[in-house]
């Protein structure tokens, strides 16, 4: 029965069929993930157990394993969807970047079941496009062959299964291209890089689900684990288990800490000199990898019309069905990260969407949000799950030296100019600490934040003098010394300093500029935390707030002026002298605003993760040399952009050379780890 002329019709399985994406359940049928699989409800205890161990023995040898990943239990008269985020077909994609031009959806079941294929547009609009009805004990192949035509600006494919008067049990669903017709694509084979630091049971954990997906392995060479702390890997106590079940796969190698630049740089190098491997898949240590995402990296990458760098989405490790961003773009003119046109952040598919208007996050189902529906193309993707040919490492190089922060964002950048693009595949994910926990905006790793994003402006941003960057650093530089925190302010200068000096400091400063960073930062106290406010003095305040008013952060562009003009002033007072023994305010980190801060001469401001405290304490003499030498640092910037853009763009390709990277392994061959951040994706 067809009911759309979209199709071409049901057969039986033709030869040549080549599997783009297997229709999973979620591992240990973890509830918290279970509607990013499927919709609706699936039989679950001694009856599903019975009708999945029966799947398992009526389907052919080679498919048995993993029955109950692939197979879902419908009970009685329920209907369940596959319109979810793992198991819905991304259609737009396949027909934008790869030469796939229909998709076959073959189909395994027995019991009475009804199947039907929808599809969606760009604008979310959906339409039923075929149907089967089977009534069978014994399992029954059918088959869709689907058009991609209509998917040029978005839209999905997807099924439901409905259950009759007995169950129905989907025993194999598959997403396939169908290459008899136009010839085989060759299987591609990926080598695996994992860049970690002193995170040895999170990254035994990851080696262990690996192992235990052999379906994934079998297109897997080697898994390179880049390990650049001092609490070792292979001391875990995991280790042996995740070194049996890789076997020869498995690669330790270790160094100092080069931060995920360095780590990643690694495992593409190696990569490159095993010469066995079309792609390196580089992997965050502190993620839990849905590892079909594997397979499916590699089938897109296989039928891409060029060589593409295909990346994974991120979840939250803490609210597993919250979506961090589904794409990422650079904004040009101010060179800074943003979420993709049209999308918005932390969008969670297990609740019912917010309707507010104002709504700072999104929730909802894939047929729910038709936001979701739209195709979004991407300047980049984070490293926490990111697979990058080793065409594209041959003809680009290996990431800049950068350490940690923007070495992504740049090396897909610097792929796409070289016409290599960027893809984030709905699909494929990893589930990573979502980025509202961290302080990496005023801890150390300011400074790799500023150096990072002024290099990458200086290689790449198409604006003169970098469009509105120099005003935002320069901004941002002065909040921060408004708001006490003089260490991210200082570290500001010390990045700016370091790229006037010239491209080569990048590698030649790899191994010593952390260490140097953290003996800095020690003596200032606003980077000095402890465990709770008990361990500071009690705090006081000569005199209360004016009419006992709270705090609001100023709105609109005249009053954040004012209250930073006034702030300045008051910067430049005498401390009140009750303010160095007792601190005068306790500033949660949901209120840590400079405009809030510069009002008082000492607080005790939380951390993120609230786990620690630190004592800011205002000093007249600090602020007036940030803003002396803040004032004429990016002046200075300014004036010598161009022929400093020209030096490090002339310079890219050495920076990122195989040979320049290796000279940096050696130097960084030693054990010590050298402090925090050899991570990936921070």
């Amino acid at each position: 029965m067809t009911e759309n002329a979209e199709t071409s019709g049901k057969t039986g399985a033709a030869p040549g069929m080549r599997v783009l994406q297997r229709v999973v359940m979620p591992v240990d049928r973890d509830l918290d993930v279970l509607k990013l699989y499927v919709e609706g409800e699936i039989a679950r205890g001694a009856e599903a157990l019975a009708a999945e161990t029966a799947a398992e023995a009526a389907a052919p040898a080679d498919a048995a394993e993993g029955a109950g990943r692939r197979s879902v239990v419908v009970p009685v008269g329920r209907r369940v969807s596959f319109a979810t985020y793992f198991n819905a077909f991304p259609a737009s994609y396949w027909r934008r970047w790869t030469s796939v031009e229909e998709v076959v959806l073959r189909v395994r079941v027995r019991g009475q079941a009804t199947v039907i294929v929808y599809r969606s547009s760009a604008k979310g609009h959906v339409q039923r496009v075929d149907s089967v009805r089977v009534d069978s004990e014994t399992s029954r192949e059918e088959t869709f062959r689907l058009t991609l035509r209509p998917f040029i600006d978005g839209g999905w494919y997807w099924m439901d299964v409905l259950a009759g008067e007995s169950n129905a049990v989907l025993e194999r669903a598959d997403w396939c291209a169908d290459t008899s017709a136009t010839g085989p694509v060759r299987q591609g084979r990926v080598s695996l890089g994992i860049t970690t630091y002193n995170r040895p049971g999170f990254c035994v954990d990851q080696l262990v689900a690996l192992g235990g997906a052999p379906e994934a392995l079998d297109v897997v060479d080697a898994v390179y684990v880049v390990d650049q702390g001092n609490q070792r890997v292979r001391d875990d106590e995991g280790f042996e288990r995740a070194a049996a079940l890789l076997g020869p796969k498995l690669r330790v190698i270790e160094q100092g800490n080069l931060g995920g630049s360095g780590g990643f740089s690694r495992a593409m190098d190696e990569t490159l000199k095993a010469g066995t491997s079309d792609y390196v898949l580089l992997l965050d240590d502190d993620v839990v990898t849905e590892t079909e995402g594997v397979l499916r990296a590699v089938a897109f990458a296989d039928f891409a019309r060029t060589p593409t760098i295909v990346g994974g989405h991120m979840f939250n490790l803490f609210v597993r069905s919250q979506l961090h961003a589904y794409g990422e773009t650079i904004g040009r003119y101010r060179w800074w990260w943003e979420e993709a046109a049209h999308t918005k952040r932390e969008h969670d598919f297990a609740k019912a969407p917010d309707p507010s208007p104002r709504a700072r996050t999104s929730s909802g189902s894939l047929l729910r949000t038709k936001w979701l529906h739209r195709r979004v193309d991407v300047d980049y993707n984070g490293w926490w799950m990111c697979l990058i040919p080793t065409d594209v490492v041959r003809k680009v190089g290996l990431s800049m030296p950068m350490f940690i922060k923007w070495d992504d964002a740049e090396y897909c950048v610097r792929a796409g100019e070289a016409g290599f693009p960027t893809v984030t595949l709905p699909g494929m994910a990893a589930w990573h600490v979502p980025w509202q926990d961290k302080d990496d905006g005023i801890d150390w790793q300011a400074y790799f934040h500023e150096r990072n994003r002024l290099v990458t402006a200086l290689m790449h941003s198409p604006y003169e003098r970098g469009g509105n960057l120099l005003k935002e650093s320069f901004i941002i530089s002065v909040k921060h010394a408004l708001a006490m925190q003089y260490s991210t302010a200082e570290l500001m200068l010390s990045a700016i300093e370091d790229v006037l000096s010239g491209p080569e400091h990048m590698h030649a400063g790899i191994v010593s500029k952390l260490p140097e960073i953290l003996a800095f930062r020690a003596d200032f106290p606003d980077a000095q935390n402890r465990a709770s406010h008990e361990e500071f003095p009690q705090v006081r305040r000569a005199r209360p707030p004016k009419r006992g008013r709270g705090f609001k952060p100023p709105r609109g562009t005249v009053n954040v002026l004012a209250s930073a003009m006034l702030g300045t002033v008051r910067q430049l007072r005498p401390v009140e002298p009750g303010s160095r023994g007792n601190p005068q305010a306790v500033v949660p980190h949901i209120d840590r605003h400079w405009s809030l801060l510069s009002q008082v001469d000492s607080a005790l401001v939380s951390s993120a993760d609230g786990t620690r405290v630190a004592w800011y304490q205002r000093d007249p003499e600090r602020f007036r040399a940030l803003l002396r030498r803040t004032s004429l640092l990016h002046a200075r910037l300014g004036r010598e952009w161009p022929e400093l853009s020209r030096r490090y763009r002339a310079a890219m390709a050495d920076l990122a050379s195989a040979e320049a990277w290796r000279a940096t392994f050696d130097a960084a061959a030693g054990p010590d780890g050298g402090g925090p951040g050899g991570g990936g994706s921070g």
